[in-house]
């Protein structure tokens, strides 16, 4: 069973350095990502030809994956830049590593029983409402109370 982020891996080109083109589809990303990534500085000394054009290095590539894959996993570029730093720092402990992955579960986790908060009520406002061609609607006057007429600073229509 496959995931939606899984990926099959790509046959690698024969010759390195490759253009931006190939570097992007071997990591799964787009070029556009692949600037991007380098223009925040997760991916640094790409080598460029006489003419300016990007040439990645497998070393590159695989950077990229790395990326991609802490991007799946939800991890803000914040914690993606920390993270590269450890990764290349063979001499870090793996405690660190584990100690950005518990805060990040711990976001997740939050994150997830606000979402499930919001889809109760949903839920629940979507039972009293009928669906019906009456103009009454119990979804509508919970989020006009709910916004700033509930404050006293828009009139109660």
């Amino acid at each position: 069973m496959t995931t939606p982020t899984a990926r099959r891996p790509l046959a690698a080109p024969a010759v390195w350095p490759v253009p931006i083109s190939e570097a992007a589809r071997l990591a799964g990303v787009s070029a556009r990502m692949v600037r991007h990534y380098e223009s925040l500085g997760l991916l640094q000394g790409v080598a460029r030809t006489e003419s300016g054009y990007r040439q990645y290095t497998e070393a590159d590539v695989h950077t990229l994956h790395f990326i991609r894959r802490a991007r799946d996993l939800g991890f803000s570029i914040e914690e993606i830049t920390a993270l590269l730093a450890l990764w290349q720092d063979r001499s870090r402990s793996s405690a660190q590593v584990k100690r950005i992955a518990q805060t990040h579960i711990a976001q997740l986790t939050d994150r997830i029983a606000a979402m499930q908060a919001m889809q109760r009520t949903l839920q629940t406002l979507v039972g009293c409402c009928h669906g019906d061609d009456r103009p009454d609607c119990p979804i509508l006057d919970d989020l006009a109370g709910g916004g700033l007429s509930a404050l006293g600073s828009v009139p109660q229509l």
